[in-house]
């Protein structure tokens, strides 16, 4: 049986939760996904990030009515982030799936979600929309057009895989929340533990009657927290330029050298002056890319980012239909190779 985990993040959600648990309730029993492996939703987290409604009046509600769901009480709202990071860290079980609350996700995706972890071997699962996200023609283009941005920067293609509606191997996620500080990006946090990614289809359904809790001066502030905390590739690129503008500014002191040898320049002192400037200039930006690396190696620490972590052996070595045991922390012990019968 694989448990799984489902971590909501609540902040404008008295009107669209409940709709939402009666949705996920079903998942909340013994069920078989298309390729046939067994699984349930063995706990529903409600995170409270202190909204502007009464949605913590239907939090109580919801966990007085369900033994299933559960709720976090946050002291303020810190954010859509911190508000996950939180639910993942208080998790049990060998998977966390995170959504949102307003309606948007279709829980009978989940499944899916197993499966295609399981045949592909990846740890990360996201949601990928089938449909243009139904925010308006300019948020999307913007979205697109921040993604983008952020792969060629700062390499790689993974940024356009970014969705909050996600699958992430249990031990993982909370290893992860457990070091993650304030002002990583999640999605960035999750691609410095694991490789294994893999997107879903999904169709991304309208938002319940409710207004976005994003305006576009926190989707930049959002960008912008991405980009900060994508790692130290920037500052590489200031080193690296650094020491490119270093090694120009002395070719060309030589050539100035060489013109004023053989009396092509006529401006007493031009030379020296130049000289000078590219020199001292050339020995500023080398110091700087110097900085950077350290800032970088600083940085890393700073957010946290760990030199490894430590997982139990992969859930997909088990054949379909075996499952794995559960110990007494909620985890699975799953991908202990079988011992044949003797």
């Amino acid at each position: 049986m694989h448990s799984i985990s489902v971590v909501i993040p609540v902040y404008k959600g008295e009107t669209s939760l409940p709709s939402l648990i009666e949705e996920l309730l079903p998942l909340t029993t013994e069920s078989r996904t298309q390729g046939g492996r067994r699984y349930v939703v063995a706990e529903i987290i409600l995170v409270h990030d202190n909204g502007p409604d009464a949605s913590d009046v239907t939090i109580r509600a919801l966990c007085d009515d369900h033994d299933v769901v559960r709720a976090l009480w946050l002291s303020r709202n810190f954010g859509q982030h911190a508000a996950t990071i939180a639910g993942m860290s208080s998790s049990t079980s060998e998977w966390i799936v995170t959504m949102d609350e307003d309606g948007q996700h279709d829980p009978a995706a989940i499944p899916s979600f197993l499966d295609a972890a399981m045949d592909q071997r990846a740890s990360l699962v996201y949601a990928k929309p089938s449909n243009p996200p139904p925010h308006g023609a300019v948020r999307n283009a913007a979205s697109r057009g921040a993604k983008r941005a952020l792969n060629l920067l700062f390499g790689g293609n993974q940024s356009q895989d970014f969705q909050s509606y996600r699958l992430v191997r249990g031990v993982i996620g909370r290893q992860l929340a457990a070091v993650a500080v304030s002002g990583v990006y999640l999605d960035v946090a999750l691609g410095w533990v694991t490789d294994r990614v893999v997107s879903v289809p999904v169709f991304l359904r309208e938002e319940a009657d409710r207004p976005s809790g994003y305006n576009y001066k926190s989707l930049f502030a959002h960008f912008w927290r991405m980009v900060l905390s994508s790692g130290t590739r920037g500052l590489r690129i200031v080193s690296f330029l650094g020491i490119t503008l270093a090694a120009v500014g002395i070719l060309m002191a030589l050539y100035f050298v060489g013109a004023w040898m053989v009396g092509s320049v006529e401006v007493p002192g031009w030379t020296s002056q130049v000289v000078i400037t590219l020199m001292c200039s050339g020995a500023i930006l080398v110091s700087l890319g110097v900085i950077a690396e350290y800032i970088g190696v600083t940085l890393n620490v700073a957010m946290g980012r760990p030199l490894y972590l430590i997982v139990d052996a992969p859930f997909y070595t088990l054949p379909v239909d075996v499952a794995p045991a559960a110990d007494d922390a909620g985890d699975s012990s799953a991908g202990t190779e079988i011992a044949p019968e003797r």
